[in-house]
């Protein structure tokens, strides 16, 4: 493999990635690097976990000379808050020994910081789609000066939501750019903006998509509801092999609830993260799991993608993703810098298709073990998990057996009277043929 000197990385970048014990280029940066060297616009296709944010930052770098202009010259768009920060911090210090202006923007703060932040110049800005959008509209951010475009886990993006606003600051950005995309996987949505922003793009492959990590040992449990995937948990945690564990979740309510059915067992332990948490929790929560204040971290999605979370030794699946790709990025927590991992799937009835699912996108099965016998099997189900036919049923039935009487036959017929809905809806319709009713209300998300 070549080494970073042979791929002509900068003086000051080989000084910063030596400081960082940084010594030999991931497959993704030997492959990255000279392609956007060239000037090329650039897919590239890697798992999390692969040193994606190098790959792209070490040649822009390079190529980035002195200015000391207003207006960023590279634009870094990324899903999350965490992510900017994240990104943030690697630029920061692969530019220890280069005079470069960086910053980042992302929603959930005040937007007149930033705002100040921008007028007083910069060279890199890294940033979210929703909050980035907002600025430009502001007229404090002009986006004529990009020669460069990156967005990283644009599959992700656009899975939360982010289409509408990708798509407007793309038609906003000049036209003559370089155009740097790197995802985990390609979907139909990715694929459709490589073929409409995108010029003879160079693609690069480290290893196909939905492929997992080869240092990650997947093991999987066949557990009947929620409470006993708990009890699971209170069994499995306290062994001393789980230095470091991520918990995930589907759902913000679900974090909070577990969160709060396990904190009496792991006391001062264990911390939950969520996208309803503020920003400044959300970032002490990683900050505190890095560090190993917490081992335990429960978590949504939000950190399924792009977080470079250091030693985590398990990812615990509490709740089988309903998409593979998630799964995949899920279990990228572990493994991670050539280092083993392992993950946990446990699964109910419910969630067998989903399972399915991810070992036909893996293609390889998911060894599958019976939970421990001293696991208690609780049979207290929670709302969620009853069978809503059976009410459904008994609805029914209640309905069927229900005989109106001479009162009611009485009322129905005073109610075959038809309601014209006043002197103004009677005009109106004579007016436009129809009732005139509002347009629905439409959001779009940031």
């Amino acid at each position: 493999m070549k080494s970073f000197e042979a791929l002509k990385v900068n003086k000051p970048q080989l000084k910063a990635l030596r400081e960082l014990h940084i010594e030999n280029p991931t497959p993704i940066q030997a492959k990255a690097l000279p392609a956007i060297l060239s000037g090329n616009d650039l897919v590239g296709l890697a798992q999390t976990g692969t040193g994606k944010t190098f790959a792209y930052l070490l040649p822009i770098l390079k190529q980035l000379v002195y200015s000391d202009q207003v207006q960023p010259r590279v634009l870094i768009l990324v899903p999350t808050r965490e992510l900017v920060m994240q990104v943030v911090d690697a630029a920061i210090s692969l530019t220890k020994f280069q005079n470069v202006r960086i910053e980042g923007v992302f929603g959930g703060v005040n937007i007149n910081n930033q705002r100040q932040l921008i007028s007083e110049g910069l060279d890199i800005l890294v940033a979210t789609p929703g909050r980035l959008f907002d600025l430009a509209v502001s007229g404090v951010l002009r986006l004529s000066s990009i020669q460069k475009l990156v967005i990283d886990e644009v599959d992700e993006m656009l899975f939360i939501g982010f289409r509408p606003q990708l798509m407007n600051i793309l038609d906003i950005l000049p036209k003559k750019r370089q155009n740097i995309m790197f995802s985990a996987t390609l979907t139909e949505d990715v694929d459709n903006i490589i073929k409409s922003f995108f010029k003879n793009p160079r693609k690069i492959e480290i290893v196909p998509v939905g492929t997992p990590l080869e240092k990650i040992i997947q093991k999987g449990y066949s557990v009947p509801n929620y409470n006993t995937k708990v009890n699971f948990l209170r069994f499995f945690l306290p062994q001393q092999s789980f230095e470091k564990v991520l918990i995930f979740v589907k759902n913000k309510k679900i974090a909070d609830r577990l969160f709060e059915n396990l904190k009496e067992d792991f006391i001062d332990n264990i911390n939950v993260i969520h996208s309803n948490k503020s920003q400044n929790f959300r970032f002490n929560a990683i900050d505190q799991f890095q560090d190993g204040t917490h081992k335990i971290l429960i978590a949504t999605d939000i950190v399924s993608r792009g977080m470079d979370i250091q030693g985590v030794t398990h990812v615990i699946n509490f709740d089988t993703p309903t998409y593979p790709e998630q799964y995949i990025h899920r279990i990228g927590r572990t493994g991670r810098a050539r280092r083993n991992g392992n993950a946990y799937l446990l699964f109910t009835p419910n969630e067998e298709e989903s399972l399915l699912e991810i070992e036909i996108f893996m293609q390889t099965e998911i060894p599958i073990s019976a939970i421990p016998k001293d696991i208690e099997i609780s049979n207290i189900l929670m709302p969620e998990e009853k069978d809503k036919s059976i009410e459904k049923e008994i609805i029914q039935k209640k309905i069927a057996t229900f005989e109106p009487g001479p009162a009611f036959h009485e009322k129905s017929e005073k109610n075959q009277k038809v309601n014209l809905g006043g002197s103004y809806k009677r005009e109106i319709k004579k007016k436009y043929k129809k009732p005139k009713t509002r347009m629905p209300k439409t959001k779009g998300k940031k």
